[in-house]
Protein backbone atom coordinates (compact mmCIF):
# COMPACT_ATOMS: atom_id res chain seq x y z
CA UNK A 1 0.00 0.00 0.00
CA UNK A 2 1.29 3.12 -0.84
CA UNK A 3 -1.11 5.91 -0.07
CA UNK A 4 -1.78 6.64 3.54
CA UNK A 5 -4.01 4.58 5.65
CA UNK A 6 -6.72 5.07 8.55
CA UNK A 7 -5.61 2.65 11.67
CA UNK A 8 -5.89 1.74 15.29
CA UNK A 9 -3.00 1.26 17.58
CA UNK A 10 -2.75 -2.39 18.71
CA UNK A 11 -5.09 -2.09 21.87
CA UNK A 12 -7.70 -0.23 20.15
CA UNK A 13 -7.61 2.48 22.44
CA UNK A 14 -6.43 5.57 20.15
CA UNK A 15 -6.89 6.16 16.52
CA UNK A 16 -3.92 7.91 14.63
CA UNK A 17 -3.06 8.66 10.64
CA UNK A 18 0.45 7.19 9.75
CA UNK A 19 1.82 7.26 5.63
CA UNK A 20 2.63 3.41 5.25
CA UNK A 21 5.27 2.99 2.52
CA UNK A 22 6.72 0.33 1.14
CA UNK A 23 10.45 -0.04 1.60
CA UNK A 24 13.17 0.57 -0.96
CA UNK A 25 14.75 -2.44 -2.66
CA UNK A 26 17.95 -1.44 -1.74
CA UNK A 27 16.56 -1.22 2.08
CA UNK A 28 18.78 -3.26 4.48
CA UNK A 29 17.12 -6.64 4.93
CA UNK A 30 16.03 -6.44 8.20
CA UNK A 31 13.89 -3.37 6.92
CA UNK A 32 12.63 -5.11 3.84
CA UNK A 33 11.38 -7.71 6.66
CA UNK A 34 9.61 -5.17 8.62
CA UNK A 35 12.05 -5.65 11.13
CA UNK A 36 13.65 -2.82 12.91
CA UNK A 37 17.35 -2.78 13.75
CA UNK A 38 18.11 -3.29 18.03
CA UNK A 39 19.94 0.09 17.29
CA UNK A 40 17.34 2.03 16.11
CA UNK A 41 14.60 3.71 17.83
CA UNK A 42 11.06 3.83 15.89
CA UNK A 43 10.07 8.00 15.67
CA UNK A 44 7.32 8.28 17.96
CA UNK A 45 3.87 9.29 16.13
CA UNK A 46 2.66 13.41 16.66
CA UNK A 47 -0.20 12.98 17.95
CA UNK A 48 -3.23 15.32 16.73
CA UNK A 49 -5.54 17.51 19.06
CA UNK A 50 -8.68 15.31 17.87
CA UNK A 51 -6.96 11.63 18.11
CA UNK A 52 -4.35 11.63 20.59
CA UNK A 53 -2.26 8.72 21.35
CA UNK A 54 -2.28 6.24 24.58
CA UNK A 55 1.63 5.34 25.00
CA UNK A 56 0.51 3.24 27.84
CA UNK A 57 -1.59 1.38 25.17
CA UNK A 58 2.03 0.50 22.78
CA UNK A 59 3.63 -2.15 22.47
CA UNK A 60 7.10 -0.79 22.44
CA UNK A 61 8.41 2.30 25.24
CA UNK A 62 8.12 5.73 23.79
CA UNK A 63 11.23 7.80 24.31
CA UNK A 64 14.94 7.90 23.61
CA UNK A 65 16.23 4.64 25.42
CA UNK A 66 14.54 1.92 23.81
CA UNK A 67 16.25 -0.73 25.88
CA UNK A 68 14.98 0.99 29.51
CA UNK A 69 11.83 0.28 29.95
CA UNK A 70 9.41 2.34 31.73
CA UNK A 71 6.45 1.88 34.46
CA UNK A 72 3.91 4.15 32.92
CA UNK A 73 2.29 3.41 36.60
CA UNK A 74 4.63 5.90 38.51
CA UNK A 75 4.00 9.20 38.44
CA UNK A 76 6.28 11.26 35.85
CA UNK A 77 7.52 8.05 34.24
CA UNK A 78 10.08 7.19 37.13
CA UNK A 79 10.91 3.33 37.56
CA UNK A 80 10.04 1.98 41.27
CA UNK A 81 12.93 1.98 43.35
CA UNK A 82 13.62 -2.20 44.23
CA UNK A 83 13.97 -2.68 48.17
CA UNK A 84 17.37 -4.89 48.67
CA UNK A 85 16.87 -8.61 48.77
CA UNK A 86 17.37 -9.90 52.38
CA UNK A 87 20.85 -11.76 50.64
CA UNK A 88 21.86 -7.98 49.53
CA UNK A 89 23.43 -7.21 52.87
CA UNK A 90 25.55 -9.90 53.52
CA UNK A 91 26.58 -9.55 49.65
CA UNK A 92 27.85 -5.99 50.65
CA UNK A 93 29.23 -7.21 54.41
CA UNK A 94 31.08 -10.09 52.39
CA UNK A 95 32.04 -7.04 49.35
CA UNK A 96 33.69 -5.19 52.00
CA UNK A 97 35.41 -7.72 53.64
CA UNK A 98 37.40 -8.85 50.33
CA UNK A 99 38.16 -5.48 49.78
CA UNK A 100 39.25 -4.73 53.29
CA UNK A 101 41.83 -8.15 52.42
CA UNK A 102 42.77 -6.62 49.23
CA UNK A 103 44.04 -3.25 51.07
CA UNK A 104 45.91 -4.99 53.65
CA UNK A 105 47.93 -7.81 51.21
CA UNK A 106 48.47 -4.62 49.13
CA UNK A 107 50.04 -2.80 52.13
CA UNK A 108 47.29 0.01 51.14
CA UNK A 109 47.03 1.22 54.86
CA UNK A 110 48.62 3.84 57.17
CA UNK A 111 49.90 3.81 60.70
CA UNK A 112 51.59 6.80 62.77
CA UNK A 113 54.69 6.83 64.21
CA UNK A 114 54.18 4.66 67.15
CA UNK A 115 52.07 2.16 64.77
CA UNK A 116 48.62 3.02 65.51
CA UNK A 117 46.36 1.68 62.44
CA UNK A 118 42.70 3.09 62.69
CA UNK A 119 41.48 0.60 60.24
CA UNK A 120 42.29 -2.35 61.42
CA UNK A 121 41.06 -1.31 64.97
CA UNK A 122 37.81 -0.31 63.48
CA UNK A 123 37.56 -3.27 61.43
CA UNK A 124 38.61 -5.82 63.74
CA UNK A 125 39.06 -5.33 67.02
CA UNK A 126 36.37 -2.59 68.14
CA UNK A 127 33.80 -5.02 66.66
CA UNK A 128 34.75 -8.02 69.08
CA UNK A 129 35.15 -5.84 72.05
CA UNK A 130 31.98 -4.19 71.59
CA UNK A 131 30.52 -7.83 71.91
CA UNK A 132 32.38 -7.89 75.37
CA UNK A 133 31.19 -4.53 76.18
CA UNK A 134 28.01 -4.11 75.24
CA UNK A 135 26.35 -7.86 75.25
CA UNK A 136 28.32 -10.20 77.56
CA UNK A 137 29.70 -6.64 80.53
CA UNK A 138 26.08 -5.05 79.69
CA UNK A 139 28.17 -1.58 80.15
CA UNK A 140 26.62 1.80 81.35
CA UNK A 141 29.15 4.68 80.14
CA UNK A 142 28.37 8.43 81.83
CA UNK A 143 29.64 11.36 82.43
CA UNK A 144 31.07 11.13 78.67
CA UNK A 145 30.67 14.92 77.74
CA UNK A 146 33.67 15.28 79.91
CA UNK A 147 35.73 14.03 77.91
CA UNK A 148 36.78 16.93 75.34
CA UNK A 149 35.61 16.73 71.84
CA UNK A 150 39.30 17.73 70.73
CA UNK A 151 42.18 18.83 71.58
CA UNK A 152 44.57 16.83 74.03
CA UNK A 153 43.28 15.11 77.85
CA UNK A 154 44.88 12.83 80.01
CA UNK A 155 42.49 9.57 80.95
CA UNK A 156 43.33 8.25 84.39
CA UNK A 157 41.23 5.53 85.91
CA UNK A 158 41.36 2.47 87.98
CA UNK A 159 42.88 -1.05 87.22
CA UNK A 160 41.69 -4.31 88.18
CA UNK A 161 40.60 -7.60 87.20
CA UNK A 162 43.72 -9.71 87.00
CA UNK A 163 43.83 -9.94 83.15
CA UNK A 164 43.87 -5.59 82.05
CA UNK A 165 40.51 -5.97 79.88
CA UNK A 166 39.34 -2.99 81.49
CA UNK A 167 41.36 -0.43 79.25
CA UNK A 168 40.71 -2.45 76.18
CA UNK A 169 37.18 -1.91 77.06
CA UNK A 170 37.75 1.56 78.40
CA UNK A 171 39.09 2.08 74.73
CA UNK A 172 36.42 0.96 72.98
CA UNK A 173 33.36 2.22 74.99
CA UNK A 174 34.83 5.38 74.73
CA UNK A 175 35.20 5.19 70.98
CA UNK A 176 31.72 4.53 70.75
CA UNK A 177 30.17 6.86 72.89
CA UNK A 178 31.83 9.80 72.48
CA UNK A 179 30.07 12.40 69.83
CA UNK A 180 33.28 12.90 68.22
CA UNK A 181 34.45 9.01 68.34
CA UNK A 182 37.75 9.82 69.66
CA UNK A 183 40.68 7.12 69.65
CA UNK A 184 41.75 6.63 73.29
CA UNK A 185 45.52 6.05 72.82
CA UNK A 186 46.62 3.58 76.26
CA UNK A 187 49.73 3.42 77.78
CA UNK A 188 51.33 -0.34 79.08
CA UNK A 189 53.62 -1.36 81.19
CA UNK A 190 56.95 -2.81 79.53
CA UNK A 191 56.10 -6.61 79.95
CA UNK A 192 53.49 -5.73 77.36
CA UNK A 193 55.70 -4.85 74.80
CA UNK A 194 58.05 -7.41 75.16
CA UNK A 195 55.53 -10.65 74.38
CA UNK A 196 55.79 -11.10 70.64
CA UNK A 197 51.97 -11.25 69.71
CA UNK A 198 50.13 -8.74 72.20
CA UNK A 199 53.23 -6.40 71.85
CA UNK A 200 52.14 -6.14 67.89
CA UNK A 201 48.45 -6.18 68.79
CA UNK A 202 49.29 -3.50 71.31
CA UNK A 203 51.19 -1.34 68.78
CA UNK A 204 48.31 -1.53 66.13
CA UNK A 205 45.19 -0.88 68.57
CA UNK A 206 47.95 2.95 69.34
CA UNK A 207 49.04 1.12 72.89
CA UNK A 208 52.79 2.32 73.73
CA UNK A 209 55.03 2.51 76.12
CA UNK A 210 53.86 3.99 79.26
CA UNK A 211 56.81 6.80 79.63
CA UNK A 212 57.09 10.23 79.31
CA UNK A 213 58.33 11.26 76.51
CA UNK A 214 55.76 8.81 74.76
CA UNK A 215 53.21 10.47 76.77
CA UNK A 216 54.05 14.22 76.10
CA UNK A 217 53.88 13.44 72.33
CA UNK A 218 50.59 12.20 72.15
CA UNK A 219 49.39 14.73 74.21
CA UNK A 220 51.27 17.28 72.36
CA UNK A 221 49.83 15.83 68.91
CA UNK A 222 46.72 16.14 70.42
CA UNK A 223 45.63 12.99 71.33
CA UNK A 224 43.30 11.15 73.84
CA UNK A 225 46.36 9.21 76.57
CA UNK A 226 44.57 6.66 78.58
CA UNK A 227 46.98 5.69 81.53
CA UNK A 228 46.75 3.31 84.77
CA UNK A 229 48.70 4.73 87.47
CA UNK A 230 48.21 1.27 89.72
CA UNK A 231 49.97 -0.49 87.55
CA UNK A 232 50.01 -4.76 88.39
CA UNK A 233 49.21 -3.52 91.56
CA UNK A 234 45.88 -2.72 90.75
CA UNK A 235 45.28 -5.79 88.18
CA UNK A 236 47.01 -8.31 90.62
CA UNK A 237 45.64 -7.58 93.90
CA UNK A 238 43.76 -10.24 95.43
CA UNK A 239 39.38 -9.99 95.60
CA UNK A 240 39.30 -9.13 99.15
CA UNK A 241 41.06 -5.52 98.24
CA UNK A 242 39.20 -5.06 95.20
CA UNK A 243 38.32 -1.41 94.91
CA UNK A 244 40.72 -0.36 96.64
CA UNK A 245 42.85 1.63 94.60
CA UNK A 246 46.97 0.93 95.08
CA UNK A 247 49.45 3.98 95.39
CA UNK A 248 49.88 6.35 92.23
CA UNK A 249 53.74 5.33 92.34
CA UNK A 250 55.61 8.65 91.42
CA UNK A 251 52.99 10.96 89.58
CA UNK A 252 55.15 10.45 86.14
CA UNK A 253 51.48 11.18 84.28
CA UNK A 254 50.96 14.03 86.46
CA UNK A 255 54.09 15.90 85.21
CA UNK A 256 53.07 14.52 81.67
CA UNK A 257 49.88 16.34 81.72
CA UNK A 258 51.86 19.42 83.64
CA UNK A 259 54.27 20.24 81.36
CA UNK A 260 51.77 20.22 78.12
CA UNK A 261 49.27 22.33 79.95
CA UNK A 262 46.55 18.59 79.42
CA UNK A 263 43.76 18.49 81.49
CA UNK A 264 42.84 14.91 83.62
CA UNK A 265 40.18 13.32 83.12
CA UNK A 266 39.22 11.01 86.32
CA UNK A 267 37.28 7.67 85.23
CA UNK A 268 36.15 4.89 87.30
CA UNK A 269 35.40 1.38 86.46
CA UNK A 270 33.43 -1.13 87.95
CA UNK A 271 32.82 -4.41 87.12
CA UNK A 272 36.68 -5.66 86.31
CA UNK A 273 37.16 -6.94 89.92
CA UNK A 274 34.19 -9.67 89.47
CA UNK A 275 35.60 -11.49 86.06
CA UNK A 276 38.80 -13.15 86.98
CA UNK A 277 38.22 -12.82 91.55
CA UNK A 278 42.05 -13.46 92.57
CA UNK A 279 41.95 -15.99 95.61
CA UNK A 280 45.44 -16.24 95.91
CA UNK A 281 49.05 -15.74 94.13
CA UNK A 282 51.51 -18.20 93.95
CA UNK A 283 54.52 -15.93 94.06
CA UNK A 284 56.95 -18.91 92.95
CA UNK A 285 55.45 -19.71 89.91
CA UNK A 286 55.43 -16.17 89.03
CA UNK A 287 59.13 -15.40 89.24
CA UNK A 288 60.15 -19.12 87.28
CA UNK A 289 57.68 -17.54 84.56
CA UNK A 290 59.00 -14.13 85.32
CA UNK A 291 55.35 -12.67 85.25
CA UNK A 292 54.51 -10.28 88.11
CA UNK A 293 51.75 -12.66 89.77
CA UNK A 294 50.36 -16.34 88.83
CA UNK A 295 46.60 -15.65 89.64
CA UNK A 296 44.56 -18.59 91.14
CA UNK A 297 40.99 -17.72 90.21
CA UNK A 298 37.55 -20.16 90.97
CA UNK A 299 37.78 -21.38 87.34
CA UNK A 300 41.49 -20.91 87.08
CA UNK A 301 43.56 -23.11 86.17
CA UNK A 302 41.12 -25.91 87.30
CA UNK A 303 39.19 -25.43 84.19
CA UNK A 304 42.10 -25.06 81.46
CA UNK A 305 41.33 -22.63 79.07
CA UNK A 306 37.74 -22.54 79.97
CA UNK A 307 39.11 -20.91 83.10
CA UNK A 308 40.06 -17.49 80.91
CA UNK A 309 36.47 -17.00 80.21
CA UNK A 310 35.65 -13.94 82.18
CA UNK A 311 32.60 -13.94 84.20
CA UNK A 312 29.75 -11.46 82.96
CA UNK A 313 29.45 -9.17 85.72
CA UNK A 314 27.96 -6.06 85.59
CA UNK A 315 30.15 -2.96 84.41
CA UNK A 316 29.91 0.82 85.06
CA UNK A 317 31.86 3.59 83.87
CA UNK A 318 31.91 7.11 84.84
CA UNK A 319 34.04 9.94 83.35
CA UNK A 320 34.43 12.73 85.97
CA UNK A 321 34.98 16.23 85.40
CA UNK A 322 38.42 17.54 84.04
CA UNK A 323 40.92 18.98 86.07
CA UNK A 324 42.69 21.52 84.44
CA UNK A 325 46.60 22.18 84.50
CA UNK A 326 47.21 24.97 82.34
CA UNK A 327 47.87 27.11 85.27
CA UNK A 328 50.63 24.86 86.62
CA UNK A 329 53.54 24.39 83.61
CA UNK A 330 55.64 26.00 85.75
CA UNK A 331 55.43 23.58 88.33
CA UNK A 332 55.58 20.72 86.35
CA UNK A 333 59.15 19.68 88.18
CA UNK A 334 58.02 20.70 91.97
CA UNK A 335 57.31 17.30 93.87
CA UNK A 336 54.63 18.39 96.07
CA UNK A 337 52.92 20.16 93.16
CA UNK A 338 52.90 16.94 91.58
CA UNK A 339 52.19 15.02 94.86
CA UNK A 340 48.94 16.91 95.63
CA UNK A 341 47.54 16.72 92.08
CA UNK A 342 47.96 12.58 91.66
CA UNK A 343 46.76 12.56 95.57
CA UNK A 344 43.60 14.93 93.70
CA UNK A 345 42.79 12.10 91.15
CA UNK A 346 43.25 9.54 92.90
CA UNK A 347 40.62 10.52 95.71
CA UNK A 348 38.31 11.69 92.64
CA UNK A 349 38.34 8.24 91.31
CA UNK A 350 37.93 6.35 94.88
CA UNK A 351 34.81 8.14 95.51
CA UNK A 352 33.38 7.53 92.72
CA UNK A 353 33.97 4.10 92.28
CA UNK A 354 31.98 3.99 95.68
CA UNK A 355 29.49 6.16 94.17
CA UNK A 356 29.10 3.03 92.06
CA UNK A 357 28.90 0.38 93.84
CA UNK A 358 26.04 2.14 95.47
CA UNK A 359 24.54 1.93 92.16
CA UNK A 360 25.51 -1.31 91.41
CA UNK A 361 24.33 -3.69 94.56
CA UNK A 362 24.10 -7.27 92.50
CA UNK A 363 27.86 -7.68 90.56
CA UNK A 364 25.99 -10.00 87.98
CA UNK A 365 22.58 -8.26 88.37
CA UNK A 366 20.77 -6.80 84.93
Amino acid sequence: MTGPTEGRDPQGVGRFDVPQQSPAADADPARRNGHRPAAQVAPTPTPTPADEVDTAATDEPVGADADASVDASTPGGTPPAVADRPGDHWDRKVANGLAFLRRRLAGDYEVDEFGFDPELTDAVFHPLLRLLYRDWFRTEVSGVEHVPVDGPALVVGNHSGTVALDALILSAALHDKHPAHRYLRLLGADLVFRMPVVSELARKTGGTVACNPDAERLLGGGDLVGVFPEGFKGIGKLYADRYKLQRFGRGGFVSAALRTGTPIVPVAIVGGEEIYPMLADIKPLARLLKLPYFPVTPTFPWLGPLGMVPLPSKWLIEFCPPIPTAHLTDSADDPLVVFNLADQVRETIQQTLHTLLERRPDPFGP
